[in-house]
Parts: structure tokens; C-alpha cells; sequence
């Protein structure tokens, strides 16, 4: 663990090196929530709320999924599948630390600076601008914070799974396009998932992607309470269980083919 927390604060250290970048990232984060929180209010219209949902909760949750980004790495991340095309794994493997558990070291120190950098500070400037819907109970920011970490983990499971394309394909960024998109598209992050159709929600809600965005929304919001929220939970946590059971599998498939010239 000592390690594992080493690696983290030399993470941490990294990313606040590129401060510039982070500040970027902000505004940009900013400027497109705004235009989101724009195009919402024209859909809502005159209606006071659509499946349970007012507009200040709908404007809070795009406010929420947009400072989760980062966090989340909701684009996509390729650095595992560059370590594989340089050789750099060969020594990553080397090291006394699983591979599964070295890159979360590295993406929770990436993720913490951002959570303040490109997360609370971005809630703190949209709600400048339009009505943000906080927790009053202390029980409410306890599960939240509970959600956020389960979702980072199954970001994380679901990142690292994609990047192993890399040990098949000279150039798997095509599946990983592909992969995060669906992280996008399924998550709830263009949407909120109770604005859609039910047909499409529930065919949602048999994947993993909720987990990373909708479920810590829907906890921020307090739409999620007693054995719903459990199973919430229960489910971030059996997705993480799962996609980390299928990321095992695949890198030991994956560096039984491994080639590294030179060695």
C-alpha cells in the first residue's frame, strides 16, 4: 500500500504541473455546460417537469455530469495502449506492483486534481449562472461520496479493459473511439436517462455506463433513497467486480502475446 500511495502522490505532482492545461480544460468545460444548460431549458420549455424531473434538477445534473469529465475521464484516456506500442510496458511489468494496480494508482492521483480543478470549481462558477440543487443532509453527501468512488472505479475498469485492445491491433484507437463513445452515449452524460425514452432507459440500464454517470447524479439529487439507492450501489459495485474479473482475463490473454523487440 505504502507504494501504491507513493505512486499516487508522484501522480498528483504530474498533473499540477500542467496547470495551464487544467485552467483550459475549466473553461472549456464551462462554456460548453452553458450551452447545454441553454439547449435544456429550450427542450423543457413550459412543462415544470418531464418523469420527475424539474428543470433546476435537470440543469443541476448537467452541471454535475460536465464537472464529472475529467474526473471520470469520460473522453477516454490512450496512455496503457501507447505504454504497449512504445515498449514501455515491458519495464511496467517489471515492476513490484500489478499492472492492474499501478495505472489506478497513476488515474486516482490524475482524477483527484482534477475532481477540485475541473469539478467543484466548475460547479462553483455554473452556479453562477443557473440554480444548482445541493444535498442539506449529511447521510446524502455521505452516499454520494460513496457513488463518486464507485463510479471512478468502474470508469477506470472499463478504460483499462479498452485499452488492452492494444496487445491485438496495431492501432486500436478505432475501438477505443468506439468503446468511450458508448460511455458517452449510455451513460447518461449527453442526457439525463429519465428525459429519454423507457425502452432505451432500461436497455441503458443493462449496461455498466449508468454506473459512471447517471447513478452519483440521481444520489446528488436525492431521486435515489432507501433499497434504491442500496441497489444502486450494489450494482456500481458488482459492474466494478465484473469489468475488473474481465480485465484480468483479457491482459493475461493479452501478455501471453506480448512482443517486445529486444527482449
Amino acid at each position: 500500500m505504502r507504494l501504491f500511495w507513493k505512486i499516487v502522490q508522484t501522480s498528483i505532482k504530474q498533473q499540477l504541473t500542467y496547470r495551464m492545461a487544467l485552467w483550459a480544460g475549466l473553461a472549456t468545460n464551462l462554456f460548453f455546460g452553458l450551452l447545454r444548460a441553454m439547449l435544456l431549458i429550450a427542450l423543457y420549455s413550459d412543462q415544470g417537469s418531464v418523469n420527475g424531473l424539474t428543470l433546476d434538477d435537470s440543469l443541476t445534473y448537467i452541471a454535475l455530469s460536465q464537472s464529472l469529465i475529467a474526473f471520470l475521464t469520460i473522453f477516454g484516456s490512450w496512455d496503457l495502449m501507447n505504454s504497449v506500442y512504445s515498449g514501455a510496458i515491458g519495464s511496467d511489468l517489471l515492476r513490484p506492483v500489478h499492472l492492474f494496480t499501478f495505472w489506478m494508482a497513476r488515474d486516482i492521483g490524475r482524477s483527484l486534481v482534477n475532481l477540485v480543478g475541473r469539478g467543484i470549481i466548475f460547479m462553483l462558477l455554473f452556479s453562477l449562472f443557473y440554480p444548482v440543487t445541493v444535498p442539506v443532509d449529511l447521510s446524502a453527501w455521505f452516499y454520494l461520496v460513496v457513488s463518486m468512488i464507485l463510479a471512478w472505479l468502474v470508469s477506470f475498469a472499463w478504460r483499462f479493459l479498452v485499452n488492452l485492445g492494444g496487445f491485438w491491433s496495431p492501432d486500436a484507437r478505432g475501438i477505443g473511439r468506439m468503446g468511450f463513445a458508448l460511455t458517452q452515449f449510455f451513460s447518461g452524460f449527453i442526457m439525463p436517462l429519465r428525459l429519454l425514452p423507457d425502452w432505451f432507459s432500461q436497455l441503458c440500464q443493462a449496461t455498466p455506463f449508468p454506473a459512471m454517470v447517471n447513478t452519483p447524479a440521481e444520489v446528488f439529487l436525492g431521486i435515489l433513497s432507501g433499497e434504491q439507492l442500496l441497489q444502486a450501489l450494489l450494482l456500481q459495485a458488482g459492474w466494478f467486480l465484473v469489468l475488473s474479473a474481465a480485465c484480468m482475463l483479457v491482459l493475461r490473454a493479452g501478455i501471453r502475446r506480448l512482443v517486445i523487440q529486444g527482449g
